[in-house]
Order: C-alpha cells, then structure tokens, then sequence
C-alpha cells in the first residue's frame, strides 16, 4: 500500500464548488498526481467547538454551512461513504476524550474541494472537528498522534485558508492587501525550510498576523497538516496567491 501524502489546500469561497478556475483546476491535477487513497481524513475550518468529534455514520451527510450563494450549490450532494473503521481508529490516536458525533457530516470546507478531486464520491471520507479551547501547539501535535495513517493509505486533508479575514474581503480586488501576502510569505517561507515552530508561532510574522484571522479555525487545519509530515517529506506549494484582498488559497502538499 502506498504511503500517502498530507495535504493543506486553501479551499476559498464556496462557489469554487461550481466554477472551473485555475484553483479547482489545480485540486483536479493533485488528484491526479498522488497515489488513490484507501480513505480520507478531513479536517475542516467548518467544524469547530470545544472538543474534539469525529463522524462514523456508514453515509455522512453533506452539510450546507453557508448562505446566500446561487441555489445550484445547495443541490451539490457530495454523497460519499463514510468510514466507521477509520472513526474508530482516530479516537483510538488521539484519545478517549473523543466524542463520536454524527450532528455533522462533511460541510463545504471538505465537499467543496473532494468535488473536484474525486467527483465520483467512491472514497470513504471521515471529518474530524477542532477543538478551539486548545491552542496551536496542541493542534499540532495531535497532527503527530494522526500521521501513522499516511502508512495505511489516508490521504490527511487539512481544509482552511492561511489568511481569513472575511470583515477585510473586497470582491473587486483580484490579488490580496500587502500585509495578506506578507503573512501569508511568512508562513510558506517558513513551511518550506521546515520551521514549524514559526508557523506555530505565528505572532512572529508581525503586525500582518494581527489582520490575517480574527479567529482561529482556518488556520488551524494547516497545523494538523504539519504535525502529521515526516522528516524526509518534500513539500510543494500550490495556488500560491492570495485574492480578494483579505484570502490566501496557498496550498501545501507533503509526500
């Protein structure tokens, strides 16, 4: 079986679900290029409380977590199967502490990429909640608790977006305000001479990282994703750009 990669993507608006653009171009490529997974472990910014939960339901339900989009987004049913193997086994790695919780299903942070990657819904997906009681560095580490699945075929998908900062959106703007793309530098110059502990800490970035979130939960999967790499992964860094002033949809891929 091959081992499988981790993979960050910075999923964007919800209506990347239905538009054909050089982001979901790229998540269809990045199909293309790694090994099919058995499963898939999602972690979205979408799901998030006190807490950690994770869904085993046989057919999770797609989740319609946004408003006020066209009424073709809300017909998208992105009717994978679940994996209740693969729900027990995280609780079993993480810890007893785990809820097993089918409240959810996979909102549009995880069906809004898995559209484009794997349209055909026949790869069992399983969504895992943040805790946002908890901090960076415990995010992180349960990333580690959770990278021995890569060696039995899951695809570890970390959904989110490195700057989030909806209240600073300008729709009419195509690249990202300076102290976006300087946070957002920070961050993949740091990915990319694995200084995670920066990344971690990333209050270092400045007074960019007071305007790139005002809340934690799109960041955080990106945490989990690097918690869950090897020493001897190479990185590759996909739709490196940031849009609509206050987004970056830089993705990382680990293989």
């Amino acid at each position: 079986m091959s081992k499988m990669p981790a993979l960050f993507v910075g999923h964007g608006s919800p209506m990347n679900a239905i538009e054909d653009n050089s982001f979901t171009r790229c998540w269809v490529k990045l199909a293309e290029e790694i090994p099919r997974p058995k499963a898939i472990l999602a972690i979205s910014a979408h799901w998030n409380g006190e807490g950690i939960r994770v869904n085993d339901e046989p057919f999770p339900k797609t989740i319609y977590d946004m408003y006020g989009f066209p009424e073709e987004l809300y017909k998208i049913n992105y009717n994978c199967p679940g994996s209740p193997e693969l729900a027990r086994s995280i609780k079993e790695r993480l810890s007893k502490d785990v809820i097993i919780d089918n409240s959810w299903g996979l909102d549009h942070g995880s069906w809004v990429v898995l559209k484009h990657m794997y349209p055909k819904c026949d790869i069992p997906v399983v969504q895992l909640s943040l805790d946002l009681s908890k901090d960076a560095l415990t995010h992180f580490t349960l990333g580690k608790q959770l990278k021995a699945l890569r060696d039995e075929g899951i695809l570890i998908l970390g959904s989110g977006n490195v700057v989030h900062n909806l209240s600073k959106v300008n729709f009419s703007m195509k690249g990202g305000y300076p102290w976006a793309a300087d946070f957002d530098k920070y961050i993949k110059d740091n990915i990319v001479n694995k200084n995670y502990d920066k990344v971690i800490n990333y209050k270092g970035a400045g007074d960019s990282a007071k305007l790139a979130f005002r809340t934690m939960e799109h960041f955080y999967p990106l945490l989990y994703i690097l918690g869950a790499t090897e020493e001897e992964d190479k990185v590759q860094v996909y739709n490196d750009t940031c849009n609509l002033g206050s987004l970056s949809m830089t993705s990382y891929l680990f293989k």
